[in-house]
């Protein structure tokens, strides 16, 4: 990211900042990807959860966006997105009844059953409010949290298929890089597996006479190789807009690639051993357990030296409360002066976004606010 002593002088801390010109780079490159693939792109808004970016790569050729919330959705129809799949399980009288007010506004809306319970309150929201509603399958692949088992998923498909005012178009999963359900490096093996388990379950729901037509997956690290097997047609990848030292270490980004960046200003130094920065869990998030596998991450958050934007890996940001971050060095000096805006990499890039109201947008060497519209919508 091309910072200099003149940008961070113009933020107010701690904040985001985003270089909008690298974000266009990785647009480009994964939509390339999938293309020469021949594979649908349907990325995931939960990373950088912006109408102005999910734009951004449905104009760079994206077949529709990915969101986890009815609410995520209005903000994105708002914000002039057509086509949008909630990858979810819509359960709940009050999502259902904001559904069908999104149906009416939107080219595409495709809902998500895990269940057949799920599917039945669907099925009779849609026959009173006299509409047709799409919905897709979700099949759990060994991550373990949503999604019918595979050995059950068949069966549900069909039953599904049979509940009036419901269209069942295709099935999708969340796998990662998982292989017999153990975490593994290697994309090849663990896309390699899950397109095996989803084109079974496809063929066994087709037997069945229900003629399913999408079979969507993928995760940044998986995605492209999941799309080059063949056996989906849509991939859903969320962090490759942005990146962060997690898909850096998992192999599916370059250090180049990542576009995001904290500021924050130190505040106080009361030892030479340690700094105190204005940003603490409020800035931070604390979803990434320290130094343990498979990340073993030092800190939070990890520290730029502020006069070479290179990692410093002798500081730690490895201690917050509510608004202080507390920034440890293992050789005794921090080196830091209370007044000085340091630079710092996010660990998890989408739980970072979900913190801030709003962001910073470096383009052309300017930087503009930008509000995170879709930042808090639990719904």
């Amino acid at each position: 990211m091309n910072l200099s002593r003149k940008i961070l002088a113009e933020l107010e801390t701690p904040c985001i900042i985003i270089d909008v010109e690298q974000v266009r780079r990785n647009i480009a490159a994964m939509q390339r990807a999938a293309d020469e693939a021949h594979c649908r792109l349907r990325p995931h808004i939960k990373t950088h959860k912006t109408a102005f970016f999910a734009r951004m790569q449905a104009e760079a050729g994206a077949a529709g966006i990915t969101c986890a919330k009815v609410s995520e959705a209005e903000v994105m129809a708002a914000g002039g997105l057509d086509d949008i799949f909630i990858a979810y399980p819509l359960v709940g009288a009050f999502r259902i009844r904001r559904a069908l007010v999104l149906v009416s506004k939107l080219k595409r809306l495709i809902l998500a059953v895990d269940s057949l319970a799920g599917a039945q309150a669907l099925s009779e929201a849609a026959r009173e409010a006299g509409l047709w509603l799409e919905v897709r399958l979700e099949i759990d692949t060994g991550k373990r949290r949503t999604g019918v088992p595979l050995e059950a998923a068949a069966g549900l498909a069909e039953a599904v298929a049979k509940l009036p005012g419901l269209e069942l178009t295709g099935i999708y999963t969340f796998k990662g890089l998982l292989y017999r359900g153990a975490g593994v490096s290697d994309h090849e093996l663990a896309a390699r597996e899950e397109a095996e388990l989803l084109e079974q379950i496809a063929q066994e729901i087709r037997r069945r006479g229900v003629n399913i037509r999408d079979i969507s997956g993928g995760s940044t690290p998986t995605a492209l190789a999941l799309a080059r097997i063949g056996k989906v047609n849509e991939i859903r990848p969320g962090t490759y807009i942005f990146n962060d030292i997690m898909t850096v270490q998992e192999g599916a980004a370059r250090v180049e690639d990542m576009a995001v960046r904290y500021a924050a200003t130190v505040v106080s130094c009361p030892r030479p051993d340690y700094a105190v920065i204005d940003g603490g869990t409020k800035c931070f998030p604390t979803d990434t357990p320290l130094n343990t596998l498979p990340g073993n991450y030092p800190g939070y958050a990890l520290v730029e030296d502020p006069v070479s934007f290179e990692t410093a890996d002798h500081l730690r940001l490895d201690r917050m409360n509510e608004e202080h971050g507390i920034i440890r060095s293992t050789s005794g000096l921090t080196g830091l002066s209370v007044g000085q805006v340091i630079t710092l990499v996010p660990i998890h890039v989408c739980t970072a976004i979900n913190m801030q109201n709003s962001v910073y947008l470096l383009e052309k060497g300017a930087v503009r606010r930008q509000v995170v519209e879709a930042r808090g919508m639990l719904v």
